[in-house]
């Protein structure tokens, strides 16, 4: 039997639901959540959009920087990848594996670099002018500490952030990092963010406390999406400019 014969045999088999046991920091310690495979589907389905709206399409290049224990969003934004046919390759978020992100960026020139961390940049920037590696870099998705340090040498980046189990994904209108709301109620208690599953998500989760500092914006957005956005005060959100 060749490996393609036990691929396809797997395929057949009955799966599962239950993708992951999510586990996340919380402003009290740690929150669990279920995450199943058709709830995975529709994540990708939702990052897709969001990427497709960055000029993410076939053909295109792409770096994400994650960690081994973010597979609950990685393998939603992977799929998305897959599904707009972008080629990538993985690196690790933390900042020992910065080597790896400039090999990545070398040798593929990619058109979007996704999930860069203040470490990475930081581990970057000993080696490297870092303005000048991502200047030219059509989209830029980083989280919220990165942010700052990427304005700073003149790099347009916008907001990626794991929120608890949600993912924010800020759009080209730089207004705030969009939350699914089909899948989360997104709120703010004295100053920090909460996360809850919305009602049709199936998993449930009360509304829980994160220890996030942020600020909550509604309506439509100008990029046409519904979808609630979060400004953080870690990427520098929340000044009077941004206000």
């Amino acid at each position: 039997m060749t490996r393609a014969d036990t691929l396809a045999r797997a395929r057949e088999l009955d799966r599962p639901q239950l993708a992951y046991l999510v586990r996340f920091p919380t402003a009290h310690g740690t929150g669990e959540t279920d995450l199943t495979w058709a709830q995975i589907d529709h994540d990708t389905a939702w990052i897709a959009g969001r990427l497709r709206e960055h000029g993410l399409a076939a053909g295109r290049r792409a770096v994400l920087t994650a960690s081994g224990f973010e597979g609950f969003w990685c393998h939603a934004m992977i799929g998305a990848l897959r599904t707009l046919r972008v080629t990538y390759g993985i690196a690790e978020a933390m900042g020992w594996d910065h080597r790896r992100t400039a090999v990545f960026h070398r040798e593929l020139a990619p058109q979007a670099m996704i999930g860069l961390s203040a470490e990475t940049v930081e581990g970057l920037s000993g080696a490297a002018d870092i303005g000048e590696m991502f200047r030219s870099t059509s989209v830029v998705l980083a989280r919220p500490t990165a942010v700052p340090l990427l304005h700073a040498v003149g790099v347009s980046a916008c907001v990626l952030a794991p929120l608890g189990p949600a993912l924010a994904i800020e759009c080209t209108e730089r207004a705030g990092a969009h939350v699914d709301a089909a899948a989360w109620r997104i709120g703010e208690r004295d100053g920090q963010l909460t996360v809850a599953a919305a009602e049709g998500r199936g998993s449930p989760l009360a509304e829980t406390p994160l220890g996030v500092v942020g600020r909550v914006v509604t309506g439509r957005c100008g990029c046409g999406s519904d979808d609630p956005r979060v400004l953080f005060a870690e990427a520098n959100q929340l000044s009077p400019a941004r206000s």
